[in-house]
């Protein structure tokens, strides 16, 4: 999803507790971040790995300025021959000290063996931010987290789509001006920065 898609989805969510919930969640990861110059851990469950949101902070980071919204990629299984920045297993965590960031994103419940690892980060002065489907029992170990609970009738956005919504919020250099001419002339510039000029990925 392109910075002019983020646009448009945050004009079609404006008035709804979505826009304002997303940025309240990024402002809480930029500060963690931002607060302690980066150490930014991402991980997600056995069976989700949150890559594309991975991809998405590593472009936010350099298009901000913010190189501390750069992510290293947690993986649960480091398949043989990645490049090294995406080959950092779960032993990550157990070397996570006070300063650092754990952000736990997963549709699903995390497992045993995950919250045990995200708990010890955490007793370890790791602040721990969770992006989840809403469980309780990483709810209690997160300092913030922001439920994303999966429906079937449409009323809700899916995980990906707020992930999007973090990522981009987290990346803005203000809070958004109120509504109106310098609000909207601010958001063209920073979209017609964002498109012709997009940094190079690493993912």
């Amino acid at each position: 999803m392109d910075a002019v898609r983020v646009a448009l989805l945050r004009e079609v969510l404006a008035g709804t507790e979505w826009l304002q919930s997303t940025r309240r969640f990024a402002g809480a990861l930029r500060s963690s971040v931002g607060a302690h110059g980066g150490g930014l851990l991402l991980v997600g469950s056995d069976a989700y790995e949150p890559w594309h949101l991975a991809a998405h902070l590593d472009d936010e980071a350099a298009w901000s300025g913010l190189p501390e919204l750069s992510p290293t990629l947690v993986r649960h299984r480091v398949p043989t021959g990645v490049p090294s920045h995406l080959s950092v297993g779960l032993g990550r965590l157990a070397a996570a000290r006070r300063g650092e960031t754990v952000l736990v994103v997963t549709p699903e419940r995390p497992g045993a063996a995950l919250l045990e690892r995200v708990h010890d980060a955490r007793r370890s002065g790791t602040t721990v931010l969770a992006l989840d489907g809403g469980d309780d029992e990483l709810a209690a170990l997160a300092h913030d987290a922001l439920a994303v609970p999966a429906t079937d009738d449409g009323t809700s956005l899916d995980l990906d789509t707020v992930q999007h919504l973090v990522s981009a919020a987290a990346g803005e250099n203000s809070l958004p001006a109120p509504r109106g001419r310098r609000r909207f002339r601010d958001r063209l510039s920073r979209l017609a920065d964002q498109l012709t000029a997009p940094p190079p990925t690493r993912w």
